[in-house]
């Protein structure tokens, strides 16, 4: 399903899988979630080069390795054909320098599933497709059979984004906890943050429904930004250690700043796309001794440590109530209509629905 613009209908095209470069895989697709910046891409807030194929929080089962690849995931476990796998939205030749410096998601010349053009050999490389081709070093893990697919779609993007910023936060036992923005990023740092030994969990948004959801994944109070007069004080109460904001609103960054203590931490990770700039208060910053992170994206390690949570905590939390509709590829339009009209954390596209 190629999406040519903003405004314009998501198009069915028929392409012949071409023959396998060196180190290819060849992924049977089965299940997709639209995230966040897919939906932004479709209504034309972000801008990607046209046609592409949306969609890269995939899950799928391999069909074929080339000749040339290693044949062992990023664990050093085998991949053979039927394996169902994940792997990094994006990919390059390994980069010592920013392998080095734990971001390979900023090397050069890189290349992000679901967000690349398709060119006449080479259109395989999106979520909202039959197969997807995987590039050489692509980062490649195993997953159990028994992983919802719902749930595998999501590892990487959404639980490898919050597991990268979890690793930024640093250890999170007997610390307070402050979350902005309670879409699946936000749920799914709440219950992060849970087992990382929280003492207290507070999330905050301006949606009463997804705050009142953020319970069950680990938040010991909500408060929604809309209603609550004194926030700030409230706020200034929990004695915030460690605030991640992942709606990118520049209200919600700023709050977050001015409720942290002295010595407190900020992780940013939901400003992907233009706001207002940012208004912070530099003594503050000074005489807290604040310390202020940005993440995009994320690294081989988070990506891993995403599937070692989900599948130690996928039934510990509702996990399985992120996707809430689900529709087939060639419902894929209809898929996004659905998702930018309710706003629910996921909507999932399953190809043999």
């Amino acid at each position: 399903m190629v999406f040519e613009g903003a405004g314009k209908k998501l198009q069915l095209q028929e392409r012949e899988i071409p023959t396998l470069k060196s180190g290819e895989i060849l992924i049977k697709n089965l299940y997709t979630t639209i995230c966040g910046s897919d939906l932004y891409t479709f209504s034309g807030i972000r801008s990607e080069k046209t046609p592409t194929v949306l969609g890269h929080e995939i899950v799928g089962r391999i069909v074929r390795l080339d000749a040339d690849h290693p044949r062992i995931d990023q664990a050093g476990n085998k991949l053979l054909e039927g394996d169902l796998v994940t792997w990094a939205i994006f990919c390059s030749h390994p980069q010592q320098e920013w392998l080095d410096k734990g971001m390979p998601q900023k090397s050069e010349h890189l290349f992000k599933y679901g967000h690349a053009q398709v060119l006449e050999e080479d259109a395989f490389h999106g979520g909202l497709s039959e197969y997807c081709i995987l590039r050489a070093h692509t980062c490649v893990l195993k997953l159990p059979n028994e992983l919802p697919l719902p749930i595998a779609a999501t590892i990487n993007c959404a639980l490898a984004t919050v597991a990268g910023a979890i690793r930024l936060a640093g250890p999170l036992e007997k610390k307070n906890v402050l979350i902005t923005g309670l879409g699946i990023l936000g749920n799914v740092t709440a219950a992060m943050s849970k087992v990382a030994g929280a003492t207290r969990i507070i999330a905050v948004d301006v949606n009463s429904e997804r705050l009142q959801g953020s319970k069950a994944f680990g938040a010991d109070f909500s408060y929604n930004s809309n209603d609550e007069t004194n926030l700030p004080e409230i706020l200034a109460e929990h004695k915030i250690d460690v605030v991640f904001d992942m709606s990118g609103s520049p209200d919600a960054i700023e709050l977050g700043i001015a409720s942290l203590r002295t010595g407190g931490t900020a992780i940013w990770a939901g400003a992907v796309f233009k706001t207002r700039k940012i208004g912070i208060d530099a003594e503050q910053i000074i005489r807290k001794l604040l310390t202020i992170k940005g993440l995009h994206n994320y690294n081989f390690e988070d990506l891993q440590y995403a599937l070692n949570f989900i599948k130690e905590q996928h039934l510990n939390f509702p996990f399985l109530d992120i996707v809430s509709k689900e529709f087939s590829l060639t419902e894929a339009q209809e898929a996004f209509e659905y998702a930018i009209a309710h706003r629910p954390l996921r909507v999932g596209v399953k190809m043999d629905l």
